[in-house]
């Protein structure tokens, strides 16, 4: 089956893309040909007069390269080649003698809108699936098709880099705000649009376009001394977000700069070149296997396929009103569009829980991401109570209480009483197996765990934690449901712990052996930052809260014993009522909720002197091997389904670094022998914490890999 068909209205030419087999429009070797045989008979048509670009898939208009072509890429010839080709194809698009008019709707990624930036024309629908732009940044790459080189001359300097170098799409009302896009259309008048623009530019091919920067971009874009404040000041910015660890953002502004200030022809040159170099690092083949990880998680809903079906969620229940519940209710609303009843206590908690649940609708409204009578609309959909008024029709409640097994049972029982038998109960907690708390249901296979991360609105995972008796569609009733929340979903086994907190538990503990042996606060969460954390274990200790870390660590304590026996750092901490940030006393000092520095008195608190120095190889082995030590040993426990769950949920769950793939493949790149090594000198100098996992040392023994090479 052709991938373009091509029909005649009037003289324009109107070519539909339609990838067979696939569900949405990709760039790969076999379109880009018959794209180019397509357009060679179109040059030559004389009855052609313009031509007019749509897709047929009715929520993408070319979502990007296809990225399963680009694995095969084996060397940076190659992938320099693969560059060059495609700026080549976009040129003699840019180049066509006869007028190009691009229809966008849905979908306009990476190569897509290169594509359509190399059009001569461009209209967009406002449908909210209409998303515009270059990601390469996220695989570790740049746009290599002419994107560097395009975008900055159609919306100005630093609107593109600002889309450049964070790799972020923005809705079609934004790209046309920006001047990305010509018209802005709804869907249902996009063809005939497109066809008027098409028809206006055979009488007068040019296209006058204001410009949209004011004088700001007078002063900053259009002249080389404000351009080259622009570029410093990028620069900054990409080294300090990337830490060094990403080459791509900065290989990117190279890109840019080179074209702007020595012409498109030089850029191009430098994009094919640094595209090549880009794709055969060791980053990008990370940051492709997350891709590709991410990809098949949205297709797998925790079942064997066929034996689970999804219940309609239209009503969803919160019970506590508390920065959890709020932050899971206002995601709710936001996100999957459904009515959320909320219940606490009292009416005062009921509406402050209201109130941060609407403030995320407030956010969306005040940056213009919905419009007044949206934002009013959706606001209607909130609504509390202090009893179970409500609750009766809810198809699904999820439980955001106090972390304590009693409180947890009592309120799953009150509410199982009084909702339907089909409901779906989901308790939102972070360490207590589910089993426990459902021990006591009366529908134990409607119960599932559901542990949010904090903040809700902001964490991308969803651990989805099913019990023995939990049923199929219970299990994909949450899992589907998470995804409408915007969520990446892991299904893991009811462990203590499960899996991001199970791992996460002994790096921090470990934080806290080495705090109260002295050494300096700020030294170890740098030490962890540089190695690619966003943030250090202490700032994330006073972030959490140290209240909640240490209820979590007596149930890891209790379920796994002395390898998780806490470190006597947080028990010295509650009792000098230091909770963190919440508190505004923690580990490090507050100012009017900002963080200043680490506080000396944790130090007398513990009766310990500060260490001066401390070796930052011993602070990372200390608390990565503590890690990668638990990871191997609850995959082999079979907490998470695969290797590929356990490196999502650590990126997504606590921010393991991307570009080292995950705790998991950071094993295989080290060697399981090695590991064991490093972990047995570890063992000898710190204690039996360190003792290697045994399936660890059996991998070592037999040379085993997570990952197939």
């Amino acid at each position: 089956m052709p991938i373009f068909t091509v029909t005649q209205e009037d003289g324009v030419a109107v070519i539909t893309m339609d990838l067979p087999g696939e569900p949405v429009n990709k760039l790969n070797a076999a379109a880009k040909a018959e794209f180019e045989d397509v357009f060679a008979a179109l040059r030559d048509d004389q009855a052609v007069k313009a031509v007019l670009f749509i897709s047929a898939k009715p929520d993408t208009f070319i979502a990007g390269a296809d990225i399963e072509e680009f694995t095969q890429v084996k060397s940076r010839e190659e992938a320099e080649a693969l560059s060059r080709g495609g700026q080549e194809m976009l040129s003699r698009v840019a180049d066509f003698p006869k007028p190009v008019v691009a229809a966008i709707n849905g979908a306009c990624l990476g190569g897509g809108l290169e594509f359509a930036l190399a059009c001569h024309y461009r209209v967009a629908t406002d449908d909210p699936k209409t998303q515009l732009g270059l990601p390469e940044i996220q695989l570790g790459l740049l746009p290599g098709a002419g994107g560097c080189q395009r975008l900055p001359r159609l919306i100005g300097l630093r609107a593109a880099l600002d889309i450049i170098l964070q790799g972020k799409s923005v809705p079609g009302k934004k790209a046309f705000r920006l001047g990305m896009v010509d018209e802005l259309v709804p869907s249902s008048i996009l063809r005939r649009t497109a066809l008027a623009a098409a028809h206006r530019l055979v009488r007068n091919s040019r296209v006058e376009r204001a410009p949209r920067t004011g004088f700001a971009g007078l002063l900053l874009d259009r002249n080389p001394l404000g351009r080259r404040i622009v570029y410093g000041q990028a620069t900054k910015q990409v080294k300090r977000k990337t830490g060094g660890h990403y080459p791509a953002p900065l290989a990117a502004l190279d890109c840019v700069r080179t074209g702007l200030e020595r012409g498109m022809a030089a850029g191009l040159v430098v994009e094919h070149r640094e595209f090549g170099r880009l794709a055969v690092t060791d980053v990008s083949r990370k940051l492709v296997q997350i891709f590709f990880a991410t990809t098949a998680l949205k297709k797998d809903d925790g079942v064997p396929p066929g034996t689970g079906s999804a219940h309609d969620i239209n009503l969803v229940g919160v019970l506590g009103s508390g920065f959890m519940g709020s932050g899971i209710a206002g995601t709710a609303v936001t996100r999957a569009q459904v009515e959320v009843r909320m219940k606490d206590t009292d009416l005062d908690r009921v509406t402050k829980g209201v109130e941060a649940a609407k403030s995320q609708l407030d956010r969306r409204l005040a940056r213009r991401r919905m419009t007044k009578y949206q934002h009013y609309r959706t606001v209607a959909l909130l609504s509390g109570t202090t009893d179970l008024s409500g609750f009766r029709r809810a198809d699904l409640i999820i439980e955001a209480v106090f972390e304590d097994l009693e409180v947890k049972r009592q309120v799953l029982a009150e509410v199982e009483s009084v909702v339907g038998p089909d409901s779906v109960l989901a308790t939102n907690t972070s360490t207590i197996p589910i089993g426990h708390i459902a021990a006591q249901a009366t529908r134990p296979e409607r119960v599932i765990g559901m542990h949010f991360f904090s903040p809700v609105e902001k964490m991308p995972l969803l651990e989805v934690i099913p019990a023995e008796a939990s049923d199929a569609d219970t299990i994909v009733t949450a899992v589907k449901f998470g995804r409408r929340l915007g969520k990446t979903v892991i299904v893991v086994a009811d462990r203590p712990g499960f899996w991001v907190n199970r791992i996460l538990s002994p790096y921090m503990n470990e934080a806290g052996y080495l705090v109260a042996e002295g050494a300096p606060i700020d030294t170890v969460d740098r030490v962890m930052t540089r190695f690619g954390f966003p943030v250090g274990p202490l700032a994330l200790l006073d972030e959490v809260g140290i209240d909640v870390a240490d209820k979590a660590s007596s149930v890891m304590y209790e379920a796994y014993g002395e390898r998780l026996k806490p470190a006597p750092v947080v028990s010295a901490l509650i009792r000098d009522d230091r909770l963190g940030r919440k508190n505004g006393r923690g580990i490090y000092r507050y100012e009017k909720g900002k963080k200043k520095g680490p506080d000396p008195a944790v130090y007398r608190l513990l009766g310990v002197r500060p260490v001066e120095e401390v070796s930052p190889e011993t602070i990372e082995q200390r608390l990565l091997y503590a890690m990668l030590n638990e990871a191997a040993m609850a995959v082999g426990e079979g907490v998470v389904r695969s290797p590929r769950d356990g490196d999502i949920g650590a990126i997504f769950g606590i921010g393991f670094p991307p570009f080292r793939g995950g705790p998991l493949r950071l094993i295989d790149s080290l060697g399981a022998a090695r590991v064991v090594d490093t972990l047995r000198g570890l063992e000898g100098a710190f204690g039996a914490r360190f003792s290697p996992a045994e399936v660890l040392v059996e991998r070592a023994g037999n040379g085993l890999k997570y990952y197939p090479d």
